[in-house]
């Protein structure tokens, strides 16, 4: 059966109510079906972000606030060849670390964090960075979002980390309804199929990022379009 046929992106019992503070406007049945797709369609998603191991990784993310993934991979290659681990970025001190990330946006907080940050790894965790998000969020510079990043690519767990993309893309859906990153994130783990979950906020970033974009969306060329509960869709008078 054709999928535009099969699947309603509301139940009949919800479909009417749509106030600020319920959570997915779509079935358990719509969302495991956005999330199939999804799956079907990029089966295996990374991160953009370029990175070695999880201390580069820690380090990119901490980068990559206000920034770009493609920026921050420009400045971090060579960076990284020099101090990929917390002991060579102490030795190359701060000064040195922000002539190398100085076309990154507030590269100078940046690089006081990510010496700070690195002094902690090898004084608290011998240079490991730690599996916990209590510990992470403990870090000069880390927050919610990159602890759930660091935790999901580096470590393999099932978080999400909400970012500009999935904020939008989850509450223009009708994912989420949430007014906050943390809104969301919750509401989103209650929903995504746990069998989707390790891969969810990479394809719901890659999509905000390349089709559900914020100004413009391009639904003519969206997999999910069928399934969204989006009013406004840039989509010809004939689909």
């Amino acid at each position: 059966m054709d999928a535009k046929a099969k699947f309603s992106p509301t139940t009949p019992a919800k479909a009417k109510s749509t106030r600020r503070h319920t959570r997915s406007k779509l079935s358990a049945e719509t969302v495991r079906e956005i999330f199939r797709r999804f799956a079907a369609a990029n089966p295996e998603p990374k991160s953009e972000l370029e990175y070695h191991n999880p201390y580069t990784l820690l380090v990119a993310v901490v980068l990559s606030a206000q920034a770009t993934d493609a920026g921050v991979n420009k400045a971090t290659r060579p960076l990284f060849k020099i101090a990929d681990t917390p002991e060579k970025m102490v030795a190359l001190g701060e000064e040195r670390l922000r002539e190398a990330i100085k076309t990154i946006g507030l590269y100078r907080n940046k690089a006081k964090n990510v010496i700070a940050l690195s002094e902690q790894l090898i004084k608290e965790y011998g240079g490991k960075v730690p599996r916990s998000r209590e510990a992470l969020e403990k870090l000069p510079g880390v927050g919610r979002k990159t602890a759930n990043v660091v935790l999901n690519v580096a470590f393999g767990e099932p978080t999400l980390a909400v970012d500009t993309h999935v904020f939008r893309v989850a509450n223009r859906i009708g994912l989420a309804n949430g007014s906050t990153p943390l809104e969301v994130e919750q509401q989103l783990l209650k929903i995504i199929p746990a069998d989707y979950a390790r891969n969810a906020h990479h394809w719901l970033i890659l999509h905000g990022r390349y089709v559900c974009k914020a100004k413009k969306p391009e639904c003519p060329r969206c997999l999910i379009r069928d399934l969204c509960t989006y009013e406004a869709k840039t989509l010809p008078a004939e689909m």
